[in-house]
Parts: structure tokens; C-alpha cells; sequence
């Protein structure tokens, strides 16, 4: 599908930062304290609360496809849309995180070194955002995949019918999401060193 361009100009024209991708993006975001409250308003029972919890996790995180596949099949990529998306995984990855360990289902230094990596990748995104937009990378969202996956897994109470074994399993998913995320957040630092600071531009 081709871009609209300006009458005249002959250049494309630029998508409007109110369109359906980041509107997505948007509910994204608002969804995380409504899971956080689901989560955690049984005090960690593994009834009905706890499986709809998981479920609206799964929704909410499945979306962040959905919104960049529609952004791309539509040219309504934005330069909004590239800062909010990561931002929007994290505020949902985090809220669980944080979730599973004030429940005691994960150890916290594993959820502390997880929210500094992605913390401090925002707010690099931030100090870089007057010379450039850093969207996310292909082993960044290799690493929401596997903490996507890593956290449905934990939020489902699946131990419940499958038995104990299922706890290994989920400690086995986390800790190759750990370790994506540690790495993903040592290539971000390495290509920031050699991409350097910005030359400002020159004023016309």
C-alpha cells in the first residue's frame, strides 16, 4: 500500500500520531494496573480471579503484534508509536514481575535486575530523544517474546493440574528471559558507545 503524499510535493506525508496502532498501544498501557489489581486481589489464589489475570496478561501482551503489524501493513508507523511501544511492554512486563514477586512466585533480585535493564533503556531512549527515536531492536523484542512467554507461563496456575513439575519448567523459561534481557541490554549499551553523541544540527 502506498503512502499518501502532500499535493505538489511529491513526499510522503507523515501519519497522524491518533491512529488505531498507537490507540492500541495506549489501552496496552492502561490494562496494567487492572492486571496488577486482578493479580493480586485473591492474595495469590489459584482460583478464577488468578486465571483471568493471566488471561488478560496474555490479551494485553498478544496486542503488541497486533499494533505493529496493522502500523506497518498501513504505513501508520510513527515516530510516537516507536517510543511508546517498548514503554507500553514494560509497564506490562513489569507490572507482572513485580506482581509474581510480592505473591513469592519469583525471587525479587530476579525481578529488580530485569526492571533496572529495562529502566535504564528507557531512559536512554529519553536523553536520545531530541536527535533520534531508538525503536526497538530485533533481540529486543526476541527478549519481550521470551518474557512474554516466561510470564504467561507463570501467572497460569497450571501446576495446579499438571503437578509440580510445571515449577521447572517455569524456572527454566524465566531464566532464559533473564538472560536475553541482561544481553539485549548490554547490545543496547555497545551501540550507543559506537553510534557516539549526536552532532546537533545546524540552524537554519
Amino acid at each position: 500500500m502506498a503512502q499518501a503524499s502532500d499535493k505538489g510535493s511529491g513526499t510522503p506525508m507523515r501519519p497522524s500520531n491518533f491512529n488505531l496502532p498507537n490507540a492500541i498501544t495506549v489501552v496496552r498501557i492502561l490494562l496494567a494496573p487492572v492486571f496488577f489489581w486482578m493479580l493480586l486481589a485473591d492474595g495469590g489464589q489459584d482460583g478464577a480471579l488468578r486465571y483471568a489475570a493471566a488471561i488478560l496478561f496474555i490479551v494485553a501482551i498478544g496486542t503488541d503484534g497486533i499494533d505493529g503489524y496493522i502500523a506497518r501493513r498501513y504505513n501508520l508507523v510513527t515516530d510516537l508509536g516507536k517510543l511508546l511501544d517498548p514503554i507500553a511492554d514494560k509497564v506490562l512486563t513489569g507490572a507482572a514481575l513485580i506482581g509474581l514477586s510480592i505473591l513469592g512466585e519469583l525471587w525479587w533480585w530476579v525481578t529488580i535486575v530485569i526492571l533496572v535493564r529495562e529502566l535504564g533503556i528507557t531512559v536512554y531512549r529519553f536523553i536520545v530523544l531530541k536527535d533520534r527515536v531508538v525503536p526497538a531492536s530485533r533481540g529486543g523484542k526476541l527478549k519481550t517474546l521470551v518474557q512474554s512467554f516466561a510470564i504467561s507461563f507463570a501467572l497460569l496456575p497450571l501446576w495446579v493440574p499438571l503437578g509440580d513439575w510445571v515449577f521447572w519448567f517455569n524456572w527454566a523459561l524465566m531464566a532464559a528471559a533473564l538472560v536475553i534481557t541482561v544481553w539485549t541490554g548490554i547490545d543496547y549499551l555497545l551501540q550507543a558507545a559506537r553510534v557516539g553523541p549526536q552532532k546537533p544540527k545546524p540552524s537554519r
